[in-house]
């Protein structure tokens, strides 16, 4: 994540990207398909960043922070992904269910960006693990669940492999990747490169959902969360589940020092992270 400010401290433009600085020299040397920055390049004084754990999570920082205040040079005031949410169902439908929002008592996972990502995610997790296929007094899904060699005796079993991939358990995610890695491969070997491709893209959609994130959460959550390093202090605020502003000041040792302790452990290395990142910037 990175964002442009002017000589008197405005915010011009929020943006992300793999390597920052190749991402900012390109506004200098290639504006490419952007020529309405052309006059934000002559505003710039001062660059900020921050370092994310994931792609997901710079996609969700960056949706968040223009959600919460759009830039001018920024066109639209959120990011273009879809909002979802995986469903575990139960009882009469088994099964794991995009969603746009949670609602009912079922078991929910997310939030997630990107609306094709997640349906892939989906099919991945279904191809490992059917539990579609558990359900009684369908004949036909009775019948699949036959050729799998499941019924709904694996239901519980299987959900609970389900559970614990979407709540990020690495052995649990390690096996079920493994698992279409290996289906992918023999499918490549066997000249099934279509199949292949198809299992490709589970792939990565799975490693999409299942990427660590910090800065969107199903639950509405609020913390604040500091770091700091060589007189420069960062802070991040949460609030109601969404990381949504971002600041960076001068400030001595000793006064940020409480702010600094008083940081959630989740999100202590993410901060001090990124106060060495605005130190080095500043």
């Amino acid at each position: 994540m990175y964002r442009f400010r002017d000589e008197a401290g405005k915010v011009l433009y929020i943006g992300r990207a793999w390597n920052l600085r190749r991402r900012v020299q390109s506004y200098w040397t290639h504006l490419g398909d952007r020529p309405h920055l052309a006059r934000m390049v002559r505003r710039i004084a001062r660059l900020e960043g921050v370092w994310c754990d994931s792609e997901h999570e710079a996609a969700w920082l960056e949706r968040n922070l223009l959600e919460h205040s759009k830039p001018r040079w920024n066109r639209t005031e959120g990011g273009a992904e879809v909002v979802g949410y995986i469903r575990l169902g139960d009882g009469a439908r088994p099964g794991l269910r995009f969603e746009h929002t949670v609602s009912g008592t079922a078991a929910h996972f997310g939030p997630y960006l990107g609306g094709l990502r997640i349906r892939q995610a989906i099919s991945g997790l279904h191809r490992v693990l059917p539990l579609q296929y558990t359900v009684e007094g369908d004949g036909s899904a009775e019948e699949f669940g036959r050729l799998f060699g499941i019924g709904p005796g694996d239901r519980e079993a299987l959900a609970r492999t389900a559970v614990a991939v979407l709540e990020r358990d690495p052995a649990a995610v390690d096996a079920l990747r493994g698992e279409l890695v290996r289906r992918r491969d023999r499918a490549a070997g066997e000249l099934r490169y279509e199949f292949a491709a198809k299992v490709q893209g589970e792939i990565e959609a799975l490693d999409w959902i299942v990427a660590e994130q910090k800065v969107a959460w199903l639950e509405p959550r609020d913390a604040d969360v500091y770091g700091w390093a060589d007189g420069v202090l960062v802070r991040f605020e949460l609030r109601a589940g969404r990381m949504c502003t971002w600041t960076s000041r001068a400030c001595g040792e000793a006064a940020a020092r409480e702010r600094v302790a008083a940081t959630p452990e989740l999100w202590r290395t993410f901060a001090q992270r990124n106060a060495e990142l605005a130190a080095r910037l500043h």
